[in-house]
């Protein structure tokens, strides 16, 4: 590696930036869903009774009525083909953190001919090797069994490739004794016992039974960098993240980046994802730089959960193959670049009952019997199993990323606004009396209209945000499944929701609104240590929260540990959402994921400063003393300010080399120590070897040449 190429590329990229076009945005987006199998599609394809049944399944819940699955399966092939398609796959979320897929033609030989077919068990039903992913115990290597099987409420899609197209169709994945090795199965179990839960508490109220739609919005933050620079990184193609890197003069902190101008390369990328998505059903809405140098965030409307996380999963996809065709590389890590803000995955949850969303304050939220109770399910539900929502955002990526004085810290806690606090003030004291109200924005000119105001601030610094009508969950990571959190988060309110219908459920009709009262009163008095409005960045809330009792899990070793206790255990046994074993293999799986990937930034690291930084700094430092010589035999004073540095930065680059072999057969915190000490020597010496003598793409030259 030469520094030549990273000169090379600065060059090429600011000479193609000065020339490039903007293309014209297309005049309209009938296109808008063409490349999925949707209601739209099922009516023009199937039969009136198969679709009738079909819609009960996705729209209502209703038992999927296997005898349908032959006419689904050739609507599904006739309908692919006529888009191009030659292939089909079961596309499944395994333990890996990302989709498989395996691909088969609908090609049939019969009689020396081919025809084009896919029947009703190739839809149902697919086999891939369950001891092939992921399994944490579940599956051996000589059991290798698993099943495939079809999710209806996800429509199936289009995934194009070059000039061919093949017939995504999406799928749960479990082993061959029923266990979830996947990401989807508990998401739907979750959904189901939430739904239970709900009929229950509900039917409290005299609601009629109806229809649970758990809804999400994931707002995606993800960087980009050229792919010139990136190739010339092994830790970005390798490890996803800079493990190297000195900090520029300038970088996030003179805060003109977020909602800049977007950069006419970046806005062509962002044009040809959306229509990307679009084509797949996918609603992207919202665009806009982010908070650091080179980062974005793509925001989609709001979807049902199992739908939503499915999307995202391909919003992730679309985003690296589309920024490929750009020459640009999306990193999705939580934390490619040291200092600076890092990525996460804002989860925007919300409940729906049939047509309510329970999580609706209303004009008057103290007047509003549903919505407090549901406020105080998630209250109670939140400080009882923080450390479930810890686990859920664990990984060796988030562990950079959460409290490093960014949103959000290690700590769950709850903002609830001005408005609700005040209500939930007023409801520990007793009957809630009134509530704040919005009011209007003057501005102070007279040809500025005044502006509504919202009963309530934002805080961008909670870990768990209420915004409005649902709770902005911002501690997902950008790399992960959205399904892990929502798993968790429907399966504790649906527990919340049953301790207050067991409460409740033998109270007399004119006792009914005193008792609830009084229970509300309770849970808002024995939790409410977990709300807090208040700034989440500062030392003075670590403190406080300790006080409070409320954990600080740092890391992803200890949240991990969430998985293994009983009363866990026990929750999610009740609610049918895992059984032990399922829990145990999580834990191995993402113990293993942990373990694995320190151990390859640690190697690369090594390597990085070993073959290529060492290398190069001795190179600078035989000029230097080539220099100091030369100078000393012209009569200039000597140049040791210059050469003696560099000589002590390589005698400790040695040393740390050294400790980093030691560490890497040791334990995962001397390898985190030793990359650590190590970056801190290699980033010195970025400093002050020259810049012609550099190996590696800088963080001036990646987050600012695009």
């Amino acid at each position: 590696m030469s520094n030549e190429y990273r000169l090379k590329a600065i060059k090429e990229i600011a000479s193609e930036n000065a020339t490039g076009v903007m293309p014209a945005a297309p005049a309209n987006i009938d296109f808008y869903g063409e490349d999925v199998f949707n209601a739209e599609a099922m009516r023009t394809y199937l039969p009136k009774d198969i679709c009738k049944k079909l819609f009960a399944t996705i729209d209502d819940g209703a038992p999927l009525d296997p005898s349908i699955a032959g006419e689904v399966a050739h609507a599904m092939k006739k309908w692919a083909i006529d888009r191009g398609a030659t292939h089909f796959t079961h596309w499944f979320q395994p333990l890996t953190g990302s989709t498989a897929e395996k691909h088969d033609s609908f090609l049939e030989p019969e009689d020396g001919k081919a025809i084009l077919a896919f029947s009703g068990k190739n839809l149902i039903v697919g086999e891939p090797d369950a001891s092939s992913f992921p399994s944490g115990g579940l599956r051996s290597t000589f059991e290798a069994r698993g099943y495939t099987a079809w999710d209806p409420t996800s429509p199936a899609f289009i995934k194009r490739h070059g000039n061919g197209a093949t017939l995504c169709i999406p799928t749960a994945f479990c082993s061959y004794t029923g266990e979830a090795l996947d990401k989807k199965t508990p998401l739907l179990r979750s959904i189901q016992a939430l739904q239970k839960s709900a009929d229950r508490l509900m039917g409290l109220f005299g609601v009629a039974p109806q229809k649970v739609t758990v809804t999400l919005g994931a707002e995606q933050e993800y960087f980009l960098v050229d792919k010139r620079f990136y190739l010339q990184r092994p830790d970005l193609y390798q490890a996803g993240r800079t493990l190297f890197g000195a900090a520029p003069a300038k970088h996030q902190q003179m805060e003109d980046h977020y909602f800049g101008s977007i950069p006419s390369r970046i806005l062509n990328f962002m044009n040809d994802v959306e229509k990307e998505l679009w084509k797949l059903g996918i609603p992207a809405k919202t665009r806009h730089n982010e908070v650091a140098p080179a980062q974005f965030e793509l925001a989609p409307m709001f979807e049902e959960v199992n739908l939503a996380c499915d999307h995202n999963m391909q919003i992730m996809e679309v985003l690296r193959q589309v920024a490929d065709r750009h020459g640009l590389v999306c990193l999705l890590h939580e934390k490619p670049f040291a200092g600076i803000n890092g990525s996460g995955k804002h989860n925007n949850w919300s409940v729906n009952y049939g047509k309510t969303n329970l999580l609706n304050p209303g004009k008057d939220p103290h007047q509003n019997a549903i919505f407090l109770t549901t406020l105080c399910a998630v209250i109670y539900a939140v400080d009882t199993h923080a450390d479930l929502l810890r686990m859920a955002v664990a990984s060796a990526g988030n562990d950079h990323r959460l409290g490093a004085n960014e949103a959000p810290p290690a700590i769950i806690s709850m903002y609830l606004g001005d408005q609700l606090a005040d209500v939930v003030d007023q409801l520990e004291k007793g009957d809630p009396k009134s509530s704040k109200q919005a009011g209007a924005l003057k501005l102070g000119s007279d040809t500025l209209p005044p502006l509504p105001r919202d009963a309530t601030d934002r805080n961008r610094t909670s870990p768990f945000a209420f915004t409005g009508n649902k709770f902005e969950f911002r501690a997902p990571g950008s790399s992960q499944s959205c399904s892990e959190p929502n798993v968790i988060l429907n399966t504790i309110v649906a527990e919340a929701f049953d301790i207050i219908a067991d409460k409740l459920a033998n109270v007399p009709a004119d006792k009914f609104h005193e008792e609830l009262q009084n229970l509300l009163q309770k849970i808002v008095k024995e939790h409410k240590r977990v709300i807090f409005n208040g700034n989440g960045y500062t030392d003075e809330w670590v403190e406080e929260a300790a006080k409070r009792g409320l954990p600080n899990t740092r890391t992803t070793m200890e949240a991990l540990q969430a998985l293994n206790k009983k009363e866990n255990v026990a929750l999610f046994e009740k609610y049918g959402v895992f059984n032990k074993r399922e829990l145990d293999s999580r834990y191995e799986v993402n113990m293993e994921d942990y373990h694995k990937k320190i151990h390859i930034e640690g190697e690369i690291a090594r390597d990085m400063a070993k073959d290529i930084i060492l290398p190069q700094a001795i190179e600078a430092y035989s000029a230097a003393l080539k220099a100091n010589e030369m100078a000393l035999n012209q009569g200039f004073p000597a140049l040791d300010s210059y050469a003696k540095p560099l000589g002590e930065g390589i005698k400790k680059l040695l040393a740390a080399i050294e400790v980093m072999e030691k560490a890497l057969a040791s334990k995962h915190e001397d390898i985190l120590n030793g990359m650590l000490d190590l970056r801190l020597v290699v980033d010195s010496l970025e400093k002050i070897v020259p810049d012609e003598k550099w190996p590696l793409p800088k963080y001036r030259e990646m987050l600012f040449i695009y």
